[in-house]
């Protein structure tokens, strides 16, 4: 089983592999499943800016479409003066896959990790349950 120095050299390894060629701002992320499967994503931009796809979702994306279901921890990384956080959108697809007591690790290329619950990264999240209407 991965650590969480593992996971977050995972998550480094994919900065190199990040399509960054208007923001030039590389995110890397690696997801750990509950069967032990590490998913890896990272950025990928476009000309037509609304269809790129961020790290986080790129991983999560890769990991469903393999059929998983459970994830363990997932870690985040940016060349930023704190530990990144990931955007709106990846947070909102996180909660519709992760629990809310699940771990997410931020960090920067200072080796500064900041870790968080998926219930603190996004409190109040809109979740599928929202959608039953009584």
């Amino acid at each position: 089983m991965l650590n969480k120095q593992d996971l977050l050299n995972e998550a480094h390894t994919m900065l190199s592999k990040a399509y960054v060629p208007y923001s030039k701002f590389p995110v890397g992320a690696a997801l750990l499943t509950k069967s032990g499967k590490l998913y890896t994503g990272c950025n990928i931009e476009n000309a037509a800016y609304p269809v790129s796809c961020c790290a986080e979702r790129v991983a999560i994306f890769k990991a469903i479409a393999d059929g998983e279901d459970e994830f363990i921890e997932m870690a985040v990384i940016a060349d930023t003066e704190r530990p990144v956080p990931p955007c709106g959108s990846c947070r909102q697809v996180m909660s519709e896959f992760f629990k809310g007591d699940m771990i997410i690790h931020l960090t920067n290329l200072k080796n500064e990790v900041k870790t968080v619950s998926m219930n603190e990264l996004l409190p109040f999240s809109f979740q599928p349950s929202d959608l039953n209407k009584n």
